[in-house]
């Protein structure tokens, strides 16, 4: 939940509420006149491309037997929608 500060209570203490998004992860909606204005909250958090690798090799892995099981059937739903007839979907 966010924290109500003036503009000028966060110009006067800049450093200190920009170290409290930071790290604590903090939230402040900041109004002007009773009238809320902006708000100043941390960025949601993002992987980099080249964090990919590790998060995948974190990942749980299938059995070997499991795996093949899975192959199998995603062979088998592949090959009955290549033997479906294509309809036209606007049609009545």
């Amino acid at each position: 939940m966010s924290q109500t500060l003036t503009l000028t209570e966060v110009v006067r203490h800049f450093a200190e509420y920009m170290n409290r998004v930071v790290h604590r992860r903090e939230s402040f909606v900041l109004v002007r006149g009773n009238k809320a204005v902006a708000e100043l909250r941390p960025l949601p958090a993002s992987m980099r491309l080249g964090d990919l690798p590790a998060l995948f090799a974190s990942l749980p892995h299938l059995p070997a037997d499991e795996a093949d099981s899975f192959a199998d059937d995603l062979d088998s739903a592949r090959d009955e929608i290549a033997r479906r007839e294509v309809r036209d979907a606007w049609g009545s």
